[in-house]
């Protein structure tokens, strides 16, 4: 199975294996995630924040913003424990996005293989050289970040989630497959523990519709990438009338409390994009949007005018918005 995995993968073909380093953040810039002071190390002598590192992981969550998000987390691990995700061999991690060993969750992966074969091929490869320093937001099990790493770049991997199945702490299944491991921080999308313009790429792996605030989160991504640097939303709902991200929200509520006796619901965040959503943001952070239409299929492709034909709400359709970020003078 691992054979066949890395066989649909050029870049995995010459990884080397040689056990990687135990550097919880190397050459990364750090800033105070509550006061925003910049930092040598993990101490904030102005704030008196104390930033930890266990297991490789660096917890930049101020202990405020912890308690803000510890039911979500809770909600959100459950949730995700129930749907089947994680495993515990190392090739379900590494055959991802191309094949989900557990055949649990097959359709998402299928999605997520299509948006990352464009992500490459139309986004980063021709933006990017080797060696480019990659911020991967929303890294869930960090399958992205080991992909950018394979391929040639410089990640850095950054969730709400440390645990070993399905948050940062399943970084430790691609150890063995890589020179050398790439930093992770727990942290919110909204403060970021990075000093500015130190990244050539941010990408939000289908994680920009947690955010509690879309320009929030945005702003902040666009300070950590370096001037003509891109900032990158992908896997996020698109829908076509607000109308229909609203009912989607109610759909998916009831079926999460019917299923697990939770609507995942208690930090409160933007959900979907719409067109209208990202032409505020463009307007409001002076950038502009380049979309990228990953192709998922002819049935995939049918699906709205099914659901128009059916009477049904639009489905959400998945595309890649990307914006540069403006050479400074």
């Amino acid at each position: 199975m691992l054979t066949d995995a890395i066989a649909q993968s050029p870049e995995m073909a010459t990884s080397s294996h040689s056990h990687a380093r135990s550097e919880p953040y190397f050459e990364i810039e750090l800033r105070c995630p509550r006061c925003s002071a910049n930092l040598s190390g993990l101490f904030c002598s102005k704030c008196g924040l104390h930033m930890c590192e266990n297991r490789g992981v660096v917890h930049a969550f101020p202990p405020e913003r912890a308690a803000h998000f510890a039911q979500f987390i809770a909600d959100y691990e459950y949730v995700r424990a129930a749907e089947g995700r994680g495993s515990a061999n190392d090739e379900f991690y590494l055959s991802l996005p191309y094949r989900d060993l557990s055949g649990k969750n097959c359709e998402q992966w299928r999605i997520r293989a299509r948006t990352y074969d464009c992500l490459m091929e139309r986004v980063l490869k021709p933006a990017l050289p080797s060696g480019a320093r990659i911020l991967d937001l929303g890294a869930g099990n960090c399958w992205l970040s080991f992909r950018l790493a394979l391929a040639g770049y410089r990640p850095c991997a950054v969730d709400l989630l440390t645990n070993e199945f399905d948050g940062l702490g399943a970084a430790e299944h691609f150890r063995a497959h890589l020179p050398q491991a790439f930093p992770r921080f727990q942290a919110e999308l909204a403060h970021l523990p990075f000093q500015d313009g130190q990244f050539d790429a941010v990408v939000f792996n289908a994680s920009f519709h947690y955010a509690e605030s879309a320009r929030a989160a945005l702003k902040e991504a666009l300070r950590c990438v370096k001037s003509g640097g891109i900032v990158i939303i992908s896997d996020t709902p698109w829908y076509s009338r607000e109308e229909s991200g609203r009912i989607m929200i109610s759909e998916r509520r009831g079926a999460f409390l019917r299923r697990y006796g939770t609507d995942s619901a208690s930090v409160e965040s933007i959900e979907y994009l719409t067109t209208e959503h990202l032409q505020h943001l463009a307007e409001s952070l002076s950038i502009s949007w380049t979309t990228h239409s990953p192709r998922y299929g002819f049935k995939w492709a049918m699906r709205p005018f099914l659901a128009k034909v059916r009477g049904r709400r639009e489905p959400a359709r998945f595309r890649i918005y990307v914006a540069r970020k403006v050479h400074e003078k």
